[in-house]
């Protein structure tokens, strides 16, 4: 980044090694959702630079993907180290443009730092498989190799954890990976493509392209981009996937989702009330596995509200920066007039308005974009509160008499992402994880995100393609899988050919 005048940054690309300003004319305004004020200035990609970062990639794929796992494995050990060292210039970068608080936006980086790890030991991964004399003198191996030029294009909710759940794996696994990352939150991505740098990886295997929707199209449609990783909206994943799939590439798409949290009678409550509260308003609500329904079952009903509200009531909202702030704000002021939108029609429309953070002002921030912790109870299936994905710190409740009627309820919903159960029956959180139709399930876990070893992904309308993302799906994603049948004759010994279909 550099800064230009009147002290706004001009932020940059990445490619073939260094920052670049690009051809394109094209900016758009980056901004602090904590002030309200204008802090950068993008540098919007030409079709010019879209062409020079894949052509930079597609050479830098053909050299890396000889590179021993050996010495790639090197590179990510030195690069984790130096996230590690630089956790808290990412963390404050992550703050200062998406609003979350530093130690939530320490902890997005601690679990992208989990997939590096792991990727950092991708050779156990790449093992392939031998088998001896499957017919006279004749053995198979098998072995994975990289697609080539891998792309990611990543949200703003996690501007270092998304990428770095996508970026390692496809490096280790000898690709070359373009990052098209959010608009609104795009800084911390430079810093992570300086510490590849510094890491000792080659020029061009890791590179960054800011753009709209002109960008991403060019990426899905560029004959020499192998493979896309997406994270982001349904709409827009289930686009990037039949654009992409259309023009011949993998493709894994990662899309919204609706989280349920069953609370059953026997639960307790005040952990339930607790983490939930935690889940439905960390991170001001704008992460894909956040709760944003908790389904009351029976006698559950009264007192967890009593106790979400509780809790909520006690959540300090403030600039991400305050070291004592539990939550900042959401990242623009349209996600706010929307959040404002929806409370107020499910109010209308007859829930009932527990906790009602819509005018919070937070001093000295009176331009921020900040919405208070919002419950809505009595929350109806046919309410926008509950069919639209809402992406902010508001937490809806369902009241069901049932764990029948729970399950039915979260199986009905198009999202598939994730789920939780607060429960003291093994009973009813066994019956639960194995009819629940979701991804990924929590029992007494409320944010049930796999670790690095295995893979994050939904079902339904929250995932399209066949892979999940990191862990071994991701290394399967990244690479394709070739055998090979082999004979070595003796000279003297030769096999004569025959017309038939070899046999053993």
């Amino acid at each position: 980044m550099t800064t230009t005048a009147t002290d706004v940054a001009e932020i940059l690309h990445y490619i073939n090694g260094a920052p670049s300003a690009g051809t394109g004319t094209g900016t758009q305004p980056v901004y602090n959702p904590a002030t309200g004020e204008i802090t950068g200035q993008l540098r919007l990609a030409s079709d010019e630079d879209l062409a020079q970062a894949v052509a930079v990639a597609k050479a830098a794929s053909e050299t890396w993907g000889e590179v021993s796992i050996a010495k790639r494995s090197k590179i990510l050990f030195r690069f984790q180290q130096l996230l590690t060292e630089h956790t808290d210039e990412l963390a404050r970068i992550v703050t200062s443009e998406h609003g979350k608080v530093l130690s939530d936006a320490a902890g997005e980086i601690s679990r992208g730092i989990e997939v590096v790890e792991y990727a950092c030991g991708i050779s156990q991964s790449l093992k392939g498989e031998y088998s001896d004399q499957v017919s006279t003198g004749i053995d198979v191996f098998s072995f994975r190799q990289p697609l080539g030029v891998v792309a990611g294009i990543t949200p703003f909710n996690f501007p270092v954890m998304v990428p770095l759940w996508m970026a390692p794996v496809a490096i280790a696994t000898g690709n070359a990976f373009i990052l098209k990352p959010s608009e609104r939150d795009p800084s911390a991505s430079l810093l992570i493509a300086e510490l590849f740098k510094q890491a000792g990886l080659p020029d061009g295997v890791f590179q960054v392209l800011h753009g709209g929707k002109e960008t991403v199209d060019g990426l899905l449609t560029h004959p020499d981009v192998d493979g896309i990783s997406f994270v982001g909206s349904t709409p827009i994943a289930k686009y990037v996937h039949e654009t992409a799939s259309k023009h011949g590439k993998r493709v894994q798409a990662l899309g919204g989702a609706k989280n349920h949290a069953v609370v059953m009678p026997d639960a307790d409550m005040d952990l339930a009330a607790d983490h939930i509260n935690a889940a439905a308003f960390g991170s001001a609500g704008q992460r894909c596995m956040a709760i944003s329904v908790a389904v009351a079952v029976g006698d559950a009903a009264d007192a967890l509200v009593d106790k979400l509200a509780d809790h909520a009531r006690k959540v300090n909202v403030s600039n991400g920066l305050d070291e004592k702030a539990d939550m900042g704000p959401v990242i623009t002021p349209a996600s706010k007039s929307r959040l404002q939108k929806i409370v107020g029609e499910a109010e209308q429309a007859g829930a009932a308005l527990v906790i009602d953070g819509r005018d919070l002002v937070v001093k000295d921030h009176e331009n921020g974009f900040f919405v208070g912790p919002t419950i809505l109870d009595k929350v109806s299936r046919e309410m926008s509160a509950y069919t639209e994905e809402i992406f902010g710190p508001v937490l809806v409740v369902l009241r069901v008499d049932s764990l029948e009627e729970a399950i039915e309820v979260v199986n009905a919903n198009p999202y598939g992402n994730g789920t939780a159960i607060f429960t003291s029956s093994g009973a009813h959180a066994r019956t639960y994880t194995r009819r629940i139709q979701v991804g990924m399930v929590g029992v007494n876990v409320p944010l049930p995100v796999p670790v690095a070893w295995h893979s994050f992904g939904g079902w339904k309308d929250s995932l399209f393609g066949e892979h999940h993302i990191y862990g071994p799906d991701g290394v399967r994603f990244y690479t394709r899988g070739k055998a090979i049948t082999q004979r070595w004759p003796e000279p003297a010994k030769g096999t004569a050919a025959t017309f038939n279909f070899p046999s053993n």
